[in-house]
C-alpha cells in the first residue's frame, strides 16, 4: 500500500513534469510567434521593394522624366487624337521646286525636222522655248591652292627678301577653312562620328583627314569662340532675358557619369559640361546665381535654391507624373488634376489667340479657387500616413501624395503660366536642347576627352543659337573657323 508521503511525492513529480511540459510548449509558441513576426516584417519589406521595383519598371517617357531612348515598349502619347488624316489637309498650300531666272548653264535641244512631214527645220527661226530645269550637285573634288612667296635679293645691300604667307597658311601642307567648316558641320551639327566623317570626305573628294585632325578642327572652333568673346557675350544675353529654360542630362566620360547643363531661350542656347549635377555645377556655369528673370525647369531642387529669380515648374512633366499616378496607383485625383491643368492651358491659349495680354482678374480668382479646392480634395480623399512614435526616418508617401504636396507648397510656381503670359506651360525649349545631346550620345556612346565634351558643348551652343536666329549654318561655322563668329542678337 502506497503511503501518504509517497503519494504526495508522486503528485509533486507529476505536477513538475506537467509544468515543465507547459513551459516547453509556451517557449515553443513564443518562438513561433517571434518567427511569425520576423517573417511578417520580411514580407512587408519585400512587398515594399516589389512595389518600388514595379513603379520603376512602369516609368517611361510618357509618365515620367525618362527619355524616350529608355522606353522598353511603345509609350502612349499625351497628345489628344485628331479626326484629321495624316498628311496635307484640304486647302493646304503645297510647295514645289521653283525655277530660277539665271541658271548656271543652259543646254539647248534643237528641232531639226518636222515630226509631221519630215521637212528640214534647221534654218527656221526659233519661236520660243519650252523649259525644264534640273537641280544637281557638280562633281566634288579637292582643290589644291599653292601659295608661292617670291624670294628676291636686294642689289644694293644683298639682303634676301621673302614674300609673306597669309596668316592662316602656316604649314607646308594643310587643309583649308572650307573643309574645316564642312567637317565641323558634319560632326557638331549632324553628329557624324569622326571615323564616318573621315570616310565620307574620302568618298567625296578622294582625300581623308584623320580622326585626330577632325578633333583639332572642332577644338579650333571652340577656342575661336572663347577668344572672340562669343561665349561671354552669349551668357550676358541669357542673363538679360526675361524668361530662361534650364535642364540637365547625364553622359559618360572616363567610366563616370557626368552632366551636361543647358540654359536656353527661344533665340539662345548655352551648354555647359560638369562632373556634378547640382548647385556646384550651376555655380561654376556662372548663370543661375546671377539670373533675376523667370526660370522654367522641372522639380529638380537645386534650381529651387535660387531666390534671386522667379520660378515656373514644367507642367508637361506634371502631366507625365500624373499619368503615372493614374496608371499605376489608380488615383482618381490625378485624373482630375491632369484635366484641370489642360483646361488652364486651353484658357491661356484662348486668351492669346484673342489678343489678350492676361486673364481677367475675376476669372483668375475662379481658376485658382478651383485649383485650391482640388488640392484640398486630394488631401482629404488620400490622407497622408502618420509617423509612428519612435520610428526613425521619413514617412513613406505615394507618388500621388508627393504630387499633392508639390501642388500645394509650390502653387505659385505651378500656376505662373496663367498669371504671366511670357511664361509657357512647359519646359519644351530646354528639353529640345537636351534631345540633341541624347542623339549625339546614342550615336557615339560617350565622350573620350575633356576637350571633346567642351568643344561639343560650346560649338553646339554656337550652332543652335545661329539656327534659332535663322542664320546660314555653314556660313556661321565658316566665320567661326576664321575667328570671326556671328554674335547672338
Amino acid at each position: 500500500m502506497i503511503s501518504l508521503e509517497e503519494r504526495i511525492l508522486f503528485l509533486e513529480t507529476e505536477n513538475a513534469n506537467l509544468l515543465l511540459e507547459n513551459l516547453t510548449q509556451i517557449k515553443s509558441t513564443a518562438n513561433l510567434t517571434a518567427q511569425v513576426l520576423t517573417l511578417t516584417e520580411t514580407i512587408n519589406k519585400l512587398l515594399e521593394e516589389l512595389t518600388e521595383l514595379k513603379s520603376r519598371v512602369a516609368k517611361n517617357s510618357s509618365n515620367s522624366s525618362k527619355p524616350p531612348s529608355t522606353d522598353i515598349r511603345r509609350t502612349k502619347s499625351l497628345r489628344e487624337s485628331s479626326e484629321l488624316k495624316s498628311g496635307g489637309q484640304t486647302g493646304h498650300k503645297g510647295s514645289n521646286l521653283p525655277m530660277v531666272s539665271n541658271p548656271d548653264k543652259v543646254e539647248v535641244h534643237p528641232v531639226e525636222s518636222c515630226r509631221g512631214c519630215g521637212g528640214n527645220l534647221r534654218e527656221i527661226n526659233v519661236q520660243g522655248y519650252d523649259r525644264r530645269q534640273v537641280f544637281d550637285l557638280p562633281p566634288i573634288r579637292m582643290e589644291v591652292t599653292e601659295h608661292a612667296c617670291e624670294i628676291k635679293c636686294c642689289p644694293h645691300c644683298q639682303t634676301e627678301n621673302k614674300g609673306i604667307f597669309p596668316i592662316d597658311v602656316n604649314q607646308p601642307t594643310q587643309y583649308g577653312n572650307n573643309l574645316k567648316g564642312w567637317c565641323v558641320y558634319l560632326s557638331a551639327y549632324h553628329f557624324v562620328p569622326y571615323e564616318r566623317c573621315s570616310q565620307l570626305i574620302r568618298d567625296l573628294t578622294g582625300m581623308a583627314p584623320s580622326k585626330g585632325t577632325l578633333v583639332n578642327f572642332n577644338n579650333l572652333m571652340r577656342q575661336n569662340l572663347v577668344d572672340s568673346g562669343f561665349e561671354a557675350d552669349l551668357k550676358e544675353k541669357l542673363l538679360a532675358s526675361d524668361v530662361c529654360y534650364a535642364d540637365e542630362t547625364g553622359y559618360y566620360f572616363d567610366d563616370a557619369r557626368n552632366w551636361l547643363h543647358t540654359v536656353s531661350t527661344e533665340d539662345l542656347t548655352y551648354y555647359y559640361p560638369h562632373v556634378k549635377r547640382g548647385q556646384e555645377a550651376m555655380k561654376d556655369m556662372g548663370l543661375l546665381p546671377l539670373y533675376t528673370g523667370v526660370l522654367v525647369h522641372d522639380f529638380w531642387k537645386s534650381y529651387l535654391e535660387y531666390e534671386n529669380c522667379k520660378h515656373s515648374l514644367c507642367n508637361t512633366h506634371h502631366l507625365r507624373d500624373l499619368s503615372f499616378c493614374e496608371e499605376q496607383e489608380k488615383n482618381e485625383w490625378a485624373v482630375k488634376m491632369k484635366k484641370m491643368l489642360l483646361e488652364l492651358k486651353a484658357e491661356v491659349d484662348n486668351c492669346k489667340e484673342n489678343g489678350l495680354a492676361a486673364i481677367e482678374p475675376e476669372q483668375l480668382i475662379i481658376l485658382e479657387n478651383r485649383y485650391d479646392a482640388l488640392v484640398d480634395e486630394g488631401y482629404q480623399k488620400y490622407p497622408f500616413p502618420v509617423k509612428e512614435t519612435g520610428k526613425r526616418g521619413s514617412v513613406k508617401k505615394t507618388k500621388s501624395q508627393n504630387m499633392m504636396e508639390r501642388f500645394k507648397n509650390h502653387k505659385d510656381k505651378v500656376l505662373r503660366f496663367i498669371r504671366d503670359f511670357r511664361v509657357p506651360f512647359g519646359n519644351n525649349i530646354a528639353e529640345q536642347a537636351m534631345r540633341m545631346t541624347k542623339v549625339k550620345l546614342k550615336i557615339s556612346g560617350c565622350f573620350r576627352s575633356t576637350e571633346g565634351v567642351e568643344s561639343f558643348a560650346l560649338n553646339r551652343s554656337y550652332i543652335d543659337t545661329n539656327r534659332k536666329q535663322g542664320n546660314d549654318i555653314m556660313k556661321a561655322i565658316g566665320l567661326a573657323i576664321n575667328g570671326k563668329p556671328i554674335f547672338a542678337r
